[in-house]
């Protein structure tokens, strides 16, 4: 079930959820004490609370009626997520008052307290009635950028039963979730058996059917908290090589594809991902173009695989970094990706405090143009607006609840 249809299914109610089976310091508590969300309208572990009243309006008409009276130029920085790699806070806060969609947390942004880290994601939110996507690479184990997290990841999950995959991503989602980000790009749904490649390591499983079954856990235990992704569509597994530094290729034909490689995604579709992240790698006998740049694929990602959420590109900056020329400019790169179906463009290798408003100035105009169609950009700018209201409509402190008692629940 996806967030918005838990969100459906406890609305109006006095609900108590389950404690996952994941680690007290996980979720912020001390001692037998649980983390809780105080005024939250979703299922949360741990946690008692009073959702308000659902509103007559849902948040994909809301979205509609908001795009639409925005200017070509807002709906252009709407779906761009950028990024630059300070912690200073008028910095943060003044880049994203540029009306950008999302900004993603690196390296350069954790600083040395939770404390601290809140204040940043509070920072990047110029209106806190409708906050920005704010999204972290947290996976665990070999990409992590939170401290905290020494909760099972992708080398040893592996090898394990299901069940700590579960608890894993359990705790892992509450850990990014108490820190104000609304998304993780966690999850790997890549697959592959080759020790010598560099998304072995990454993977939830050596065969797709078992790195399956660990995608649709890590899906469900962190779509309690925040919007999880599947990443990298159509999978990193097949092609070899590194996408970050060249465009990995594959023969694999579309039949082979759907009996290897797609499962996985398939079925952290259906487990409710919110956002799916097309990797720069391509399946020469489907379309020699980067999935990330291919009609073809999100045709496929939207119409076989019902893929209805918030399609993110991979780091734009990478397709520079292959070297091949037509890759050289990212704003090019950026409209050519929105064209072929991407909602939400992401921007981080070679980025300055400039690029981003490049890139929606370029987005802008090449609507203008008649380059990029405006309906393409309307819709793309609805969905990543949808993911907004529908992730700042969960928006709530983390407090310590001393008094709440885990019950038994169902997934």
């Amino acid at each position: 079930m996806s967030r918005r249809g838990v969100r459906a299914a406890v609305a109006g109610a006095l609900v108590a959820v389950a404690t996952l089976t994941a680690p007290a310091s996980a979720i912020g508590a001390a001692g037998s004490d649980a983390a809780v969300r105080a005024g939250d309208g979703g299922a949360r572990p741990g946690m008692f609370f009073e959702s308000a009243e659902s509103p007559a309006q849902g948040p994909e008409e809301r979205a509609a009626e908001m795009v639409a009276a925005m200017t070509t130029a807002e709906q252009a920085a709407s779906v761009v997520m950028g990024h630059i790699p300070t912690t200073d806070l008028a910095a943060l806060n003044s880049y994203m008052a540029q009306g950008l969609g999302g900004f993603i947390l690196m390296g350069g942004n954790i600083p040395a307290t939770d404390a601290e880290l809140r204040a940043i994601t509070t920072a990047l939110a110029p209106d806190p009635d409708l906050p920005p996507l704010i999204a972290i690479d947290q996976e665990g184990g070999i990409v992590s950028r939170l401290g905290g997290d020494d909760f099972a990841a992708s080398t040893t999950l592996k090898s394990l039963p299901v069940e700590q995959a579960t608890a894993a991503f359990s705790a892992r989602g509450s850990l990014v979730a108490q820190a104000g980000i609304s998304v993780n790009f966690g999850t790997v749904a890549d697959v592959t058996a080759d020790p010598s490649s560099f998304i072995f390591g990454r993977a939830l499983g050596v065969d797709p059917r078992s790195a399956a079954d660990r995608v649709v856990a890590a899906t469900v235990a962190q779509e309690r908290f925040l919007a999880s992704t599947l990443k990298h569509f159509p999978g990193h597994g097949a092609a070899p090589g590194d996408s970050h530094h060249a465009i990995p290729t594959t023969a694999e034909t579309l039949d082979e594809w759907r009996a290897s490689d797609a499962i996985p995604f398939a079925q952290g579709i259906d487990a409710g991902a919110s956002v799916l992240m097309f990797g720069h790698l391509a399946y020469t006998s489907i379309d020699p173009a980067p999935a990330s740049l291919s009609p073809r694929w999100h045709e496929i990602a939207r119409e076989e695989l019902g893929f209805d959420g918030v399609i993110v590109s991979d780091d734009l900056g990478m397709l520079q970094s292959s070297g091949i020329p037509e890759y050289a400019d990212p704003v090019a790169n950026a409209i050519a990706a929105l064209d072929a179906g991407t909602d939400l463009v992401l921007m981080i290798a070679g980025s300055t405090d400039q690029t981003a408003g490049q890139i929606a100035s370029g987005v802008a105009a090449a609507v203008e143009s008649g380059a990029l169609p405006a309906d393409r950009l309307a819709d793309a700018a609805t969905r990543v607006m949808t993911l907004r209201l529908t992730s700042s409509a969960s928006a709530a402190d983390w407090i310590l609840c001393t008094e709440c008692a885990p019950v038994d629940a169902g997934p």
